[in-house]
């Protein structure tokens, strides 16, 4: 229904000098979409106070709100364009007016987690890249055309976005660091099992893939009551996010998926230290894809036990105090952390089994992320009790993964299951914690099953083919050669170049 709004936004976007790529066109739509989702979500409380008898108060003040400056209608419902700004007048009151307004909302609002702080703190951060008050008008015109009451408006707006976000993480290495494959997030959904009332975090929030996939996979849950809902709404769903523009897509995705406020703190995680966290600070259920290959400065390091420069693992030492005793997580980390020998990660290792139940390891195949160039693992544990034994799984799903071959549910239908049941088959095994070597904690991903065994040929027998090759090689040159000597000398002497 809406498919063909969003392309014709991005036609427009692509008109635009101060807009160059996908990055772009996904922030520039999220800041126009927030603004008509919250004028529809205003009307959808004026309208109930009305029925209830009570009077609204409208958040935003009557020249700012989206049906006054951006799609003034007449009485046939359309926009009024006599009314509606245009041009620079568009512009000027977009830059001038608006975002420095909505900005000061972050220091009008009564607390961080209300809706006001997060309209400034968003307002307060992205600019509009939008020069052309033409362009501006033309999509705020396809804007309006969107329609967020109904549910099943809200789930095709919620894919149509998600595609706009999988675009902008295959648009370059920035982009990349907010996409996690949606088929791997659900399959980690399904294996920690979160539960109504229990509260799940991601201190790398990204686009909120894993609070959106969480809400949906409880949303699908039998026999909700209406505190149940009232719950996901305000008590279930936590993030942070560093990133500026990251943090204005999670906003903005989980209110598409159906979390009309949600608990999205814009701050750098890995700045708080852990000797700070208390019990009330933390979380029954942690799901996440901590950005790896960053570095931290020094300061930053300080905040923790274990210092590394590493940004991956320094939000694992993060997740494993955020967690509530019993807690279960599931973090994506690069493979490298299982094996590597440096004394950071030989203590983290040594921290997380011996601190947490680390009771799957999935191993991920190349091209899970795409182009990301690195290959990552699953960990999945629970706080409280050390290791005894993990199970381990190779996914292998058959093929090259990449942008037109990704992965997929099926790919991990096998994994979810025999999880369940720790299973063995030849692609999952189960190591025992007692035979981990406590010099080196080592994890690394060995299939004891193996499949075919690989001969190594010796060095004679291949220094020997390339002997044979070479010996062909010159075989067919030389008889080449005697060809073109043979047409040469046939040719009339007049024909042959000069």
């Amino acid at each position: 229904m809406f498919e063909q709004a969003f392309k014709n936004i991005d036609d427009v976007l692509r008109k635009e000098a101060g807009c160059t790529t996908e990055l772009d066109y996904t922030e520039q739509t999220s800041w126009l979409l927030f603004l008509k989702y919250l004028d529809g979500l205003e009307q959808d409380k004026a309208m109930e106070a009305e029925l209830e008898g009570k009077p609204y108060s409208f958040l935003l003040g009557t020249a700012f709100r989206w049906d006054t400056w951006a799609a003034p209608k007449g009485a046939d419902g359309r926009i009024d364009h006599n009314r509606a700004l245009s041009g620079d007048d568009l512009h000027d009151f977009v830059d001038g007016k608006l975002f420095p307004y909505l900005h000061g909302f972050k220091r009008r609002a009564s607390g961080p987690d209300t809706l006001e702080y997060k309209i400034g703190e968003i307002f307060g951060e992205i600019k509009n890249k939008i020069h052309s008050g033409y362009n501006l008008r033309e999509i705020i015109d396809h804007i309006d055309e969107l329609r967020f009451r109904s549910q099943t408006e809200k789930h095709e707006l919620s894919h149509l976005y998600e595609a706009k976000i999988r675009n902008m993480g295959n648009a370059g290495r920035n982009g990349g660091e907010y996409y996690t494959p949606r088929p791997l997030i659900r399959a980690m959904v399904r294996v920690v099992k979160p539960r109504i009332g229990e509260r799940i975090y991601d201190g790398a929030v990204g686009s909120a893939g894993f609070l959106c996939e969480a809400f949906d996979y409880l949303k699908q849950q039998p026999n909700l009551t209406t505190s149940d809902l009232k719950t996901l709404q305000e008590r279930t769903f936590y993030g942070k996010e560093k990133k500026s523009l990251a943090y204005v897509i999670a906003i903005m995705n989980m209110i598409l998926h159906g979390i009309e406020a949600p608990n999205i703190a814009h701050t750098n995680t890995l700045t708080e230290s852990l000797s700070d966290i208390q019990d009330r600070d933390r979380f029954d259920v942690i799901l996440a894809n901590p950005p790896f290959g960053g570095k931290e400065r020094k300061e930053v390091q300080q905040n923790f036990p274990i210092r590394t420069g590493e940004t991956a693992f320094l939000f694992l030492q993060h997740f494993i105090k955020m967690l509530k005793a019993g807690g279960r997580a599931g973090v994506v980390i690069k493979n490298t952390f299982l094996s590597n020998t440096d004394n950071a990660s030989v203590s983290l290792r040594k921290l997380l089994l011996e601190s947490c139940n680390l009771h799957t390891i999935l191993d991920c195949p190349g091209g899970t992320f795409q182009g990301a160039g690195v290959k990552t693992v699953v960990l999945f544990f629970e706080k409280g009790a050390p290791t005894r034994k993990t199970w381990f799984y190779q996914l292998d799903p058959g093929r090259n993964l990449g942008k037109t071959n990704p992965l997929n549910d099926a790919d991990l239908a096998e994994f979810v299951e025999r999880q369940q049941t720790f299973a063995d088959s030849p692609k999952s095994w189960s190591v025992d914690a007692a035979g981990i070597d406590p010099a080196t904690w080592d994890l690394s991903v060995k299939n004891p099953n193996g499949g075919e065994v690989v001969i190594h040929r010796s060095p004679l027998a291949i220094m020997d083919e390339i002997a044979a090759l070479d010996a062909e090689s010159a075989d067919v040159l030389a008889t080449i050669r005697e060809l073109l000597g043979s047409n040469r000398a046939e040719e009339p002497s007049g024909m042959r170049s000069r």
